[in-house]
């Protein structure tokens, strides 16, 4: 491991930066595979890094969707990344929930639209085959040699039963009228599975990513049994997709997922997994754990990323690289970069990638 030096949180070294990406080098990793060079993973990268890198008058607005889509494009190729994170197209599920000017989160409470069978009944479904998913070519058209996309969803099953209904909402109805939760999963499980079908063959993509917060820092947000029997097998339909067209598939999930690791790994059969916090259980031990049946990704913890040094960061992060040589596992953050990471902690993490080899 080369010792920490400020040059390797330098923002002009990453500007100028000509790593290749390789869609084939993640691949590896995915597959648990030996890569030909140490690899980053990330989920999405804040807008003060796009604005240092690519410049102060660049921005990630997602209502500006060919500048949105090259400004990613080009932080991720900038960053070193083998692909870019995005969505296929507009399809989504209308919901009422409004962020309020300054607040930085929503309640799982707020926006709802079914609370029973009537508005069940006159809820407007967004069909699949209605979409606009001409982001695909946009990402095909600007994406540099040996990229690809890692396709995400507007929102997983849970996640969108749950904007849907409301959670505590959800918890009641499981109780009253388990039926019509069922119809509300399938609704949503039935159309996340379209959308994936949709999208999955096309020439831009090359890594499908399941999105779905299942729990919180004790358990997930729905019974085992529940899980297991609403979400779960919507989730096993949407790996069947990604591997019937040989593309690995990544779960995004936060929270304390231990009770449900043999469905991840076993029943629904994911290649792959991230999203990690050091007080739930820390990237090293989850990879000592798991790392020999399924893919680590990331780990670096987020409020370690925001609170330690620069090369306390640096130190963790190459450490990783020495345990894994990136044989089940790519560097990152425990989640995504948000705007309140430092920007030279994020290089001071991804310097361990740039500044050593195998």
């Amino acid at each position: 491991m080369k010792p920490f030096n400020r040059e390797m949180v330098d923002p002009e070294y990453y500007r100028n930066m000509t790593r290749k990406p390789d869609i084939n080098n993640i691949t590896q990793v995915l597959r648990r595979k030996p890569p030909s060079r140490p690899t980053l993973f990330e989920l999405f990268l804040s807008e003060p890094l796009v604005k240092e890198l690519v410049g102060p008058s660049s921005s990630l607005n997602r209502d500006v969707k060919s500048e949105f889509i090259k400004t990613s494009i080009e932080v991720f190729h900038k960053t070193g990344y083998d692909y870019v994170t995005g969505f296929a197209g507009d399809f989504s599920f209308p919901v009422g929930r409004v962020r309020q000017e300054g607040a930085k989160t929503i309640s799982l409470n707020e926006g709802f639209r079914i609370t029973d069978r009537e508005s069940f009944e006159g809820y407007q479904w967004v069909e699949v085959e209605d979409s606009d998913f001409s982001n695909l070519d946009t990402y095909a058209n600007h994406m540099p040699e040996g990229m690809k996309l890692m396709v995400i969803c507007p929102g997983g099953v849970l996640e969108n039963a749950i904007a849907l209904t409301g959670y505590e909402n959800l918890c009641l109805m499981l109780e009253d009228d388990p039926g019509l939760v069922r119809e509300i999963f399938d609704n949503v499980g039935s159309r996340l599975v379209q959308y994936y079908e949709k999208c999955i063959a096309h020439e831009a993509v090359g890594i499908q990513m399941s999105n779905d917060d299942w729990g919180f820092k004790t358990q997930t947000m729905l019974s085992t049994a529940q899980m297991r029997e609403y979400v779960f097998p919507w989730h096993k339909k949407i790996v069947e997709v990604g591997h019937r067209h040989n593309k690995p598939v990544v779960l995004h999930s936060c929270g304390n997922l231990a009770p449900v690791y043999d469905d991840i790994i076993n029943d629904m059969q994911f290649d792959a997994k991230h999203s990690f916090e050091d007080t739930i259980e820390p990237v090293e031990a989850a990879y000592d754990r798991y790392g020999k049946q399924i893919t680590i990704l990331g780990g670096i913890d987020v409020d370690f990323l925001c609170r330690a040094e620069p090369e306390e960061i640096y130190k963790r992060s190459a450490a990783m690289l020495e345990r894994t040589r990136c044989v089940g596992y790519a560097l990152g953050s425990g989640n995504s970069i948000p705007y309140y990471v430092p920007n030279e902690n994020y290089y001071a993490m991804i310097a361990a990638v740039h500044f050593n080899t195998f």
